[in-house]
Order: structure tokens, then C-alpha cells, then sequence
């Protein structure tokens, strides 16, 4: 019985770590158009299939399906380019 739930302790970190490895997103770049949309939904997960350039083209492939488009979150949580501070008088 110590043996069982060791292995089933043991598999459930494997599996736990595994899950944390991720591909790091670049936030701080400027936002470029040719993936700005989502495929996204049970199937897809978070973020989604994010490889379409229209909204169109995004839900003309979910239709039919249990899925829905949303943003790219590269894209949408990007640092907005910083302004130059201009004096009002």
C-alpha cells in the first residue's frame, strides 16, 4: 500500500512539472498582425490556436464547433509605446 502511493505521489509531480514548463512569451515587443486572433475553447485551451490574422478567418474555422475567438494575449497585454510627456502651457 506504501508502495502504490508513493508511485501515484511520485506520478502526480512528474505530471505537475511537467505542466509548469512553457514557452516564455515576449510582452515587451511591439505587437505585429499576422496571428492577432485565437482559436479558442475546450479542445484548444489557453491561449488557443492563435495562428489567424482576421476575426473572419478566426470564426469562419470555429463554426460549428464548441470553440470561439478572442485576442491574442501576446498582443493584448503588450506594453503600449510610451508617449513623450508634453507640457500643456
Amino acid at each position: 500500500m506504501r508502495t502504490l502511493a508513493l508511485a501515484i505521489l511520485t506520478v502526480g509531480m512528474v505530471l505537475a512539472t511537467d505542466q509548469a514548463r512553457t514557452q516564455p512569451y515576449d510582452y515587451l515587443s511591439e505587437p505585429t498582425g499576422p496571428n492577432s486572433y485565437c482559436l479558442q475553447g475546450r479542445i484548444w485551451g489557453y491561449p488557443g490556436n492563435c495562428q489567424f490574422s482576421s476575426y473572419a478567418q478566426c470564426m469562419a474555422t470555429a463554426s460549428g464547433t464548441n470553440a470561439y475567438c478572442g485576442i491574442n494575449p501576446m498582443y493584448a497585454f503588450a506594453r503600449q509605446p510610451s508617449r513623450a510627456y508634453r507640457n500643456r502651457y
